[in-house]
C-alpha cells in the first residue's frame, strides 16, 4: 500500500490492538507514538529502557492517533493542544497524553498495574535492616515519611507497599493522589482534580477533617504542600509523601529551602528513603566476566567475581526485571543535632554525618547486587552514573 491508502476501520482497529498488545506482551511499562516527516515510529519502554518496535506509514499513523484518541474519549478535533485521558483493555487502564510537536500529535500511553500483587514490602528489594527499619515507622503513631528519587525510580511501589502494609480496620488511612496509580482495598483515595479546584493543597485540608490516622501524599510540590504535611506530622498523624531530590541529604536541603524551619524538620521527620530502579541480569545468559571486581573496603581491596550481560530470546539486551536499591536515612539524635544547631546547613555537613554513621548509600546497596550476581556494575553506571557508584 502507498503512503495515501486510506485503511479500513477494522483494520486500523486491529493494527492498534495489536501494537498495544505485542507492547504488553513484551512487558512495557509505556508506548510512545511518534510522528516524524516520513514514518510514524512506534516506541516501548521495557524496564525503564526505551526500544523500537515497529514504524507505520503517514497515512495509517494518523488514523491509528484518531482510534487511540476515540478509545480515551478524547476530542479526535483537537490537534493545537495537549489532552489527557484514561483508557482500558482488559483488566489494565492506561494513562493516555498527547502533545502537539512538529510533524502531527505525539502519543504516550503509560500502562498501569492495577493489581495489588507485588506491593509486599518483602519483595521490593530491601535488606533485612531496612525492612525492619520501615516496618517499625510505618508503625509509628506520628511522624513524616518520605521517599524520593527521580520520576521512575519506583517511589510510587514503595509507598504503596508501605500503605499495604498499615492498612489495617483500626486505623483510617487516606491519600491524596495526581493520579491514582492502584486502587488499593481499604484506603481512602482522593484524586487531584485541577479543574474542578481540587488540588492538594484543598483536599490536604479537608482530609485533616476527616479524622485520619495516616495520611499519603503523592507528592510534595511546594512550600504550602510541605507546610501542611509537617503541620499533620506535628499533631498525631503518620504522613507519607514524595519528593523529587536525587538523595537522602539532597532531601534535608529541600526542606529547608522550601522554607520549612530546621526545628520543625528535626521535629516531625522520621526517615527519608532514596531510592533508584535497577535492571537485573537475565539468569539464563548471563556470563562470568574475565576481569574480578575490585572494592576498597574498610581499608582493604577486596576482589569479587562479576557477571556481565550477554542477551539471549528471554531478555532485553542481557536484563530481565528490575529490583530496587535504596538508601535509608533515619533522623538519629546526630542529624537532629546538626538541624538544630543553626538555621542554615549544607549538603556537606548532611553527607559527612551519613559517612560517619555507616549508612548504606545508593552506591553500597548497588554493589552489593553486583557482588551477589544480580546485576552488572556497566548497569550501575548507567543508573547512578559512572562517578559514582
Amino acid at each position: 500500500m502507498n503512503h495515501t491508502t486510506q485503511y479500513a476501520e477494522n483494520e486500523v482497529i486491529q493494527i492498534t490492538n495489536q501494537i498495544i498488545q505485542d507492547a504488553i506482551a513484551k512487558r512495557a511499562s509505556d508506548i510512545h507514538f511518534e510522528p516524524y516527516q516520513a514514518l510514524y515510529r512506534i516506541r516501548i519502554r521495557v524496564d525503564g529502557v526505551l526500544q523500537m518496535i515497529r514504524t507505520l506509514s503517514v497515512t495509517l499513523a494518523k488514523q491509528v492517533t484518531v482510534r487511540i484518541k476515540i478509545m480515551a474519549n478524547l476530542n479526535i478535533a483537537e490537534q493545537r493542544l495537549p489532552q489527557d485521558g484514561q483508557l482500558a483493555i482488559g483488566n489494565l487502564t492506561m494513562r493516555i497524553s498527547t502533545l502537539p510537536i512538529l510533524y502531527g500529535e505525539k502519543i504516550v500511553l503509560r500502562i498501569m498495574d492495577n493489581s495489588q500483587h507485588g506491593l509486599s514490602l518483602d519483595q521490593i528489594g530491601l535488606d533485612q535492616q531496612q525492612l525492619n527499619d520501615y516496618k517499625t515507622l510505618l508503625d509509628s503513631p506520628q511522624g513524616l515519611i518520605l521517599v524520593t528519587g527521580p520520576t521512575g525510580s519506583g517511589k510510587t511501589i514503595t509507598l504503596y507497599s508501605g500503605l499495604n502494609y498499615v492498612e489495617s480496620s483500626q486505623r483510617n488511612v487516606c491519600s491524596v493522589e495526581d493520579p491514582i496509580e492502584i486502587p488499593l482495598l481499604g484506603i481512602n483515595q482522593t484524586q487531584v482534580n485541577i479543574k474542578a479546584g481540587l488540588d492538594f493543597t484543598s483536599v490536604l485540608r479537608a482530609l485533616l477533617r476527616q479524622d485520619p490516622d495516616i495520611i499519603m501524599i503523592g507528592e510534595i510540590r511546594d512550600q504550602i504542600t510541605a507546610e501542611i504535611a509537617i503541620q499533620a506530622a506535628q499533631t498525631g498523624h503518620l504522613v507519607l509523601s514524595t519528593l523529587h531530590t536525587n538523595s537522602t541529604a539532597e532531601t534535608l536541603v529541600r526542606l529547608s529551602q522550601m522554607g520549612i524551619k530546621t526545628y520543625l524538620i528535626a521535629a516531625c521527620l522520621k526517615l527519608v528513603i532514596a531510592q533508584r530502579l535497577i535492571r537485573k541480569l537475565c539468569p539464563h545468559c548471563k556470563i562470568i566476566a574475565t576481569d574480578p571486581l575490585i572494592i576498597e573496603e574498610d581499608g582493604q581491596t577486596n576482589q569479587y567475581s562479576q557477571y556481565i550481560a550477554k542477551g539471549c530470546e528471554h531478555c532485553l539486551g542481557g536484563y530481565y526485571e528490575r529490583i530496587g536499591i535504596y538508601e535509608f536515612l533515619i533522623i538519629t539524635p546526630e542529624i537532629s543535632s546538626l538541624l538544630l544547631a543553626s538555621d542554615q546547613f549544607s549538603l556537606n555537613q548532611i553527607q559527612q554525618l551519613i559517612i560517619q554513621q555507616q549508612i548504606i548509600t545508593l552506591s553500597i546497596s548497588a554493589l552489593n547486587l553486583v557482588k551477589k550476581g544480580i546485576t552488572s556494575l556497566a548497569e550501575v553506571q548507567r543508573v547512578l552514573g559512572e562517578n559514582n557508584y
